[in-house]
Order: structure tokens, then C-alpha cells, then sequence
């Protein structure tokens, strides 16, 4: 009975048994509830086929959606000096950086870019709501920096995505004079002629909002997008009294004059190759003339725990031993 019960019985159970499924198949609609097939979702840029909510969508997926044919080069930016005051509440600084790193792949909370949209070459900055909240420390003062320099040494139009909840405290001091270098990094395009739009996402708020991401010469918003210096629920205890529905949302601040348009993600890319185009005093881009974006599935797929830039560098340290 033991060789019938320890072998024969689990080797029968392991042939009929339901294969295991994979996890995040599905996703649920954060607005109405709905429940998303992964595939769907990512076909629609991680947009509910049901209500049209705007979910997260990293900037690796964001760019993939954005550059024609999903190609673009990502921008070298100067690292920081790593953990500056020695901060610790309940984790140690590096340690919650770490931890930030390998949950999304990246380094920082913002990601570089050189590419093509409508054959129009630019350069793109986003922010990664996932990292620490998007949080402006030093390393995204020197992305936007690094971002600016780049679009006026190839004379290319700036368009930076924001999401954050504003400046990282564990830096202090530090984290807020990113905003006036980042208010200098703007000026710097304003002074060679170059097209600056920033398309703000939910949510960008706090010293973000007072500085880099309000200096756009044309600003776009997503739908339903939190766009505030302090938040709701603050100003209503401050001033004791009810806010207006949809009070900070993009379509408020649209009809009180403080953004240009709102757009869906989807309609995202035509418009910036639209308004990109017309800046820079270029003919309209014919649609049909256009590359075919990428693979959707491939374009939003999980990152990985190793940074890209740390594998091509992995990957050159191997050829250059000749091991592989």
C-alpha cells in the first residue's frame, strides 16, 4: 500500500490535476471594478475597456507606446551622492532605494529618452509613480538637467510626463532646490527656441507641481488627473469648508483656464506628433506614412529586477573577458 499510496496516487493526482495558472491574468478597475484580462488591458495602455480610468503605466511601457516602432535611446544621467544626510525613519535610506530598485528596475524615478514620433526626433523624460511616489529627489533634478541639455545640444523639443507626489523627504534640503535648478533647466529650452510640453498624469502634486511640471509652454493632462500643490483634504481642514466636485482634477483646472487640453492615453501620441509637429513649424505627419507601433504585450511587460542598463553593462563586461 505504501508504493501505491507515495508513488502511484500523487503520479495520477499530478496528470489529471488542473494546471497552475499564472498570476496577474487579471486586473481589476480601481474606478468601477471591473475585471480586466491582462491582454486587453495592455492593448488598451492600461486603460479600462469599461470606464476609460487611467491606471499607472510605467515609462519604459509609456515610452514603448510613445516613439515610433517602440525605439528610443535612453539619455546617461550623473548619479548622485547616495543617501546625503543619512536618513533613517523605520528603514535606513538605502535600504528603501534598494528595495524601490528591484521592485521596478529602475534606478530613480525617472527614466531618459531619445527618439522619433511622427519622424519628428525628441526627447522624453517620465516619472515613475511606483518608485518611492515619483518623489523629485537629486537624481530627478539631474534627469531634467541632463534631459534639457541633451534636447538643446541636438536642438530637439522637450516632452516630460509627471507623476509625483512631490519632493523626497529623505533628502531634505536637497530635494527641494531641485526645484529651482529644474526651473533653470526649463529656462534653458525657453533660450534656444525649444518646444517644452509637459503632459501631466495622476497625480503630480507638491514641489513638482510648483516647479517643472506647471512651466510647459502648451500643458496637457490626462483624464481624472490630481494635479495640486497641497491636497484636497488639507485645504478643506484649512479652510473649514467643501470643495467643489472634482475640485484639482484635469478637467477642472481645465475649465479654469490652467491647462490646454485634456487627452486620453490613447489619443496621447497623435496629439504631441500634432502639437510637436506645428511648434516646430513642420508640415502636418501624414498617418499613413507612419511606423507601426510595437507589440503591445511586449511594449508593458513586467520589469525586470535587473535594471536594462545594468544588464548591457553585464553583458559587456562578459565579451570583454571572453567568458560566453
Amino acid at each position: 500500500m505504501n508504493w501505491i499510496t507515495n508513488y502511484v496516487r500523487p503520479r495520477i493526482n499530478s496528470i489529471f490535476s488542473r494546471r497552475e495558472i499564472p498570476e496577474n491574468l487579471w486586473s481589476k478597475c480601481d474606478e468601477c471594478g471591473t475585471m480586466l484580462f491582462h491582454r486587453e488591458l495592455s492593448e488598451n495602455l492600461n486603460v479600462c475597456t469599461n470606464c476609460g480610468h487611467h491606471m499607472p503605466i510605467g515609462p519604459r511601457a509609456r515610452f514603448a507606446a510613445l516613439f515610433d516602432g517602440g525605439i528610443f535611446s535612453e539619455v546617461e544621467v550623473p548619479q548622485p551622492t547616495p543617501d546625503p544626510l543619512q536618513f533613517r525613519d523605520q528603514k535606513k535610506y538605502p535600504d528603501r532605494m534598494r528595495a524601490a530598485q528591484k521592485e521596478t528596475g529602475e534606478k530613480d524615478a525617472m527614466l531618459v529618452a531619445r527618439g522619433e514620433i511622427g519622424r519628428t526626433p525628441i526627447i522624453a523624460a517620465a516619472q515613475d509613480f511606483s518608485f518611492m511616489g515619483g518623489s523629485m529627489g537629486m537624481y530627478v533634478g539631474n534627469a531634467i538637467i541632463a534631459a534639457a541639455e541633451e534636447a538643446v545640444k541636438l536642438k530637439r523639443p522637450l516632452i516630460l510626463f509627471s507623476a509625483a507626489g512631490g519632493a523626497r523627504m529623505q533628502e531634505g534640503i536637497l530635494s527641494l532646490m531641485q526645484m529651482p535648478r529644474t526651473t533653470v533647466a526649463v529656462q534653458m529650452l525657453r533660450e534656444a527656441g525649444l518646444p517644452y510640453i509637459v503632459v501631466l498624469t495622476h497625480p503630480t502634486t507638491g514641489g513638482v507641481t510648483a516647479s517643472y511640471a506647471m512651466l510647459g509652454d502648451v500643458q496637457i493632462a490626462e483624464p481624472n488627473a490630481l494635479i495640486c500643490f497641497a491636497g484636497p483634504r488639507v485645504i478643506e481642514q484649512t479652510i473649514r469648508e467643501k470643495l467643489p466636485e472634482g475640485f484639482q482634477r484635469a478637467e477642472y483646472l481645465l475649465d479654469h483656464g490652467m491647462l490646454d487640453r485634456v487627452t486620453k492615453r490613447t489619443d496621447l501620441r497623435d496629439d504631441l506628433i500634432s502639437i510637436t509637429r506645428m511648434l516646430l513649424g513642420l508640415p502636418p505627419a501624414v498617418k499613413g506614412d507612419l511606423p507601426a507601433p510595437p507589440p503591445v504585450e511586449e511594449a508593458i511587460a513586467p520589469p525586470a529586477e535587473t535594471p536594462e542598463p545594468a544588464k548591457k553593462a553585464d553583458k559587456a563586461e562578459t565579451k570583454k573577458s571572453g567568458k560566453g
